[in-house]
């Protein structure tokens, strides 16, 4: 008798990334999955323990990735000293990470942080998704020192808006329908640099 073959978590977390892609969050099923990795539903759910938590490792190994590349533009403007630049490129991240892996890019765009979170999910999925915020906010600050000279809380809102707020408008729409326009990332680019030049709230 042949042994079973050998189930691929990557084959799996790869497999959300495409039915999301193609049917949204209602398509990710345990069933679906399994079909699309070759793999049966009992060996998936030894694998991972529940569909909340092959979602969460999925959308964990994209959000992961995008922080680093984020990080990186930003520190390669800064290394430049050009901190609106650095804001730009932050802002743009979405973009240029859809421009090299669509799906990756639809996957953090489809799906929020906050619904992850369940009781299903492994501890040490949630700590590593709740780590991110984290990073998040030391790259926003980082960028508000550079920009405005000080990471209070009304400089960082205002790198917030121009960093998540604006992408969320402008890019998520044409990430979740699979293409980016350049019109729209130039749009962005503007956009970031007025609200930079109007400076903090009294």
């Amino acid at each position: 008798m042949p042994r079973p073959k050998q189930l691929d978590p990557e084959r799996v977390l790869d497999a959300v990334e495409e039915l999301l892609a193609e049917g949204g969050r209602a398509a990710v099923t345990i069933r679906a999955l399994g079909e699309r990795a070759g793999a049966s539903n009992g060996s998936i759910y030894h694998s991972f323990g529940s569909l909340d938590a092959v979602l969460g490792r999925a959308w964990l190994r994209r959000a992961e990735q995008f922080l680093a590349l984020q990080r990186a533009a930003v520190d390669e403007a800064l290394a430049h000293d050009e901190p609106v630049r650095a804001v730009q490129a932050a802002a743009d991240i979405t973009a240029v990470l859809a421009e090299g892996e669509l799906r990756a890019a639809q996957l953090v765009v489809h799906l929020q942080r906050d619904e992850l979170l369940t009781d299903a999910l492994p501890a040490e999925v949630a700590e590593r998704l709740v780590a991110l915020d984290a990073a998040l906010l030391d790259t926003l600050k980082v960028l508000a020192r550079s920009v405005f000279g000080r990471a209070g809380a009304a400089a960082v809102d205002v790198v917030t808006t121009c960093v998540v707020r604006l992408p969320a408008a402008l890019l998520f729409p044409e990430v979740r329908s699979g293409a980016v326009r350049r019109l729209t990332r130039d749009q962005l680019a503007a956009a970031v640099a007025a609200v930079l030049a109007c400076g903090l709230p009294d």
